[in-house]
Parts: structure tokens; C-alpha cells; sequence
């Protein structure tokens, strides 16, 4: 951007992934993110919710909000280099988190930063907010988002996309489904006998499952996926089973409600039992009329826009006008020697900066 301050990403992306913070341990990497803030003119707020900036303009208007998370998964196994002892070798970063997410934690701080030295946006506010334990059960964005100063209007949700946007991504049911039968002796179960064992009815209504329930198609994201990935039955060899039980991953679209879901697969189940284990991640998706999105393509007028099959944050924002956007390939994430170019961190600091004068002009 024109006249942007040379404030570079790379020595904080360099601090942040030699910092561990693994999951529910980040604490060490938010103080760092607090100081870097600090020393770059930007107050900050950090609590048990994550590190959150603001960045005022000069007059009234919307907020744009910035968010990612600090957390990684586990080291595990299979690297050929030390995860933490970083140095960019022929303009590549391997270390863990450097795609997942502390590339886009750099890049949208020095946008922040970049934003305040050119003397904040014209209108509103922009924030930017680093949450905790994304990678588990026990985000902490929706407490974060709640404590926030201002109510956001729109959203970018730092993750690697290869510097595209990302305009829908699935969300997540898991399901068990339960036979019931009889325990008898497998001695003793002709006739109407062999209708009471929880696998043979399981059979019959598993088989059903090639015929595809939910066949209206997401235009990006396709239809939903329902796959069974455990079962379970039986007592001893001898033994009719008393009961089978199935666990249902199923990957939703916006094409259906969770509910809708639930409603088709207890239908489908006539004689099984259907409990929802869990369905808070709800499919997202960009507004046709996003502001966000145009000021994004304003910038970058080259981008190609796309669809993902992986969960986020955005889970917790898709009421807003929101995108996921950030540097890194996302099939690096949770992979040893998981690498990002230093130049497409250089660059996602650029587009930010750039994305959020042009949305808060």
C-alpha cells in the first residue's frame, strides 16, 4: 500500500512460533504479543480470553474485526528439523504453527500497526483479536468476542488459505446411532428369532445409507457428506447382540440446517435410537452482497474465491460479513515440517492493511 510504514511481519512471526503454545498453554505467547504491541504504539487488552487491539479512525463507523487464534496442535512426530529452533531456509519458515495460525497472528498485527502509523482508518475502528484453544473443544472466541468494546460488523478469520478468500466452510455433526435386539443363544435364533439381533437390523438400515439423504447441492461446497466411521456390537461369539451402535461424521452445508439433518436422519432410522453427540459447528458463508468482499477484491483484484471443507473460528462469527483469508497452505497445518514461505506472510500483511482502509475508508 502506498505510503504504508515498512513495520515488517517476520521478526514477530519468528518470536511467536519459537514461543510453544500448545492448547490451554499460551500464555508466554500472548505476553509476547502484548509487548510487540506495546512497543509499536498500540494499547492492548489481554485476559484468560485471548489479546485483543483497537484501532480507532478518526470519525464513526463500522468495526472490522481481525481474528485468530494463538494455539497449536502437538509437536508429534515425524520432523526432520527441531519444531521451535527457527531460521527461514531459501525464504521458507518450518516450524509448528507457522502455517496454523501464527502466520496470519503476524501478518494482521502488522497490519494493525501499519494502520495506526498512517493515522488510523478513516471511519470506525479495526480490531484485532487473538483467541485461545481453537484447536479443541474449548475455543475460547465466543467469551473473547463478547468482551470486545465494540460489536463487529465484519470479519477476516486468519487461516491458511493461500492467500485466497474463503467464502464458505462445512460444519460438523457427529451422530450415534443405536439398534436394539435380543441376547439369545446363537443356537436358537432361527425364524423370527434372527429379526431381534441389533446387527441384522443395523445391516438393513446401514445399507440405506448408499442412497444419498440430503441431495440438494451447496453451489461451492457440494452436498453433505455422511460417513460412518465406528460400530460396535456384540457380547461373546455365542451371542446375539443386544444392541449396535454407529457414529455418524457428517459434514454439513449451508444447504441444510443441523435440524433439518436430525429431523431426515430419525426418519431414516426408523428403528435405531439418533443422539446428536454434538452439532454447535454450524456451516458458514460470505453474504452475496459483502462489503468485505469487495473491498478484499478491490485490493487484490487477482483473487479466485473458494470454498473449504475445514472447520474454524468462524463457527463463532458467521452472523457477521466475514471471510477466511491468511497465508500458508492449509494442508500444511498438523503436519511435521509444516512450512510457509516468508514472502506470502510479507504479502498477507500488505492485503490486511490495504483490506482494512479500503472496508473503514
Amino acid at each position: 500500500m502506498k505510503g504504508a510504514p515498512t513495520i515488517d511481519p517476520i521478526p514477530l512471526l519468528l518470536d511467536l512460533v519459537r514461543t510453544p503454545s500448545l492448547s490451554g498453554d499460551e500464555d508466554a505467547a500472548a505476553d509476547l504479543l502484548a509487548r510487540w504491541y506495546r512497543e509499536h504504539g498500540l494499547r492492548c487488552t489481554k485476559d484468560e480470553t485471548g489479546v485483543h487491539v483497537v484501532v480507532e479512525g478518526s470519525t464513526d463507523g463500522p468495526t472490522l474485526l481481525f481474528a485468530s487464534h494463538l494455539d497449536t496442535v502437538p509437536v508429534g512426530e515425524g520432523w526432520t528439523r527441531d519444531p521451535f529452533a527457527t531460521k527461514p531456509i531459501e525464504g521458507k519458515l518450518t516450524a509448528r504453527g507457522a502455517v496454523d495460525a501464527k502466520s496470519s497472528i503476524a501478518a494482521m498485527s502488522t497490519a494493525a500497526a501499519r494502520v495506526k502509523h498512517l493515522g488510523g482508518p478513516q471511519a470506525g475502528r479495526l480490531i484485532v483479536l487473538a483467541t485461545y484453544c481453537e484447536e479443541t473443544r474449548d475455543t475460547t472466541m465466543p467469551a473473547a468476542r463478547a468482551r470486545l468494546p465494540h460489536p463487529p460488523d465484519a470479519a477476516v478469520i486468519g487461516e491458511p488459505t493461500s492467500l485466497q478468500p474463503c467464502t464458505a466452510q462445512r460444519g460438523l455433526m457427529v451422530v450415534r446411532i443405536t439398534w436394539r435386539g435380543r441376547q439369545l443363544h446363537a443356537g436358537w435364533t432361527e425364524g423370527g428369532a434372527a429379526d431381534t439381533n441389533a446387527i441384522r437390523v443395523a445391516a438393513r438400515e446401514i445399507d440405506g445409507l448408499r442412497a444419498h439423504l440430503f441431495p440438494r447441492e451447496h453451489p461451492s461446497l457440494g452436498r453433505t457428506s455422511v460417513t460412518p466411521t465406528r460400530i460396535e456390537a456384540g457380547v461373546a461369539r455365542n451371542m446375539t447382540p443386544p444392541t449396535c451402535e454407529m457414529i455418524l461424521d457428517i459434514r454439513t452445508t449451508p444447504a441444510y440446517t443441523h435440524e433439518e439433518i436430525a429431523s431426515t436422519l430419525r426418519s431414516h432410522f426408523s428403528q435405531a435410537s439418533v443422539e446428536i453427540l454434538s452439532d454447535r459447528y454450524q456451516p458458514a458463508e460470505t453474504p452475496r452482497d459483502s462489503k468485505l468482499l469487495a473491498s478484499l477484491m478491490r485490493v487484490a483484484s487477482d483473487s479466485i474465491v473458494f470454498a473449504s471443507p475445514t472447520a474454524s473460528d468462524w463457527v463463532w462469527l458467521r452472523d457477521l460479513d466475514a471471510i477466511k483469508f491468511g497465508p500458508g497452505d492449509s494442508r500444511q497445518s498438523h503436519r511435521p515440517d509444516e512450512t510457509i514461505a516468508i514472502a506470502e506472510v510479507e504479502r498477507a500483511a500488505a492485503l490486511l492493511t490495504s483490506t482494512a482502509m479500503e472496508y473503514l475508508a
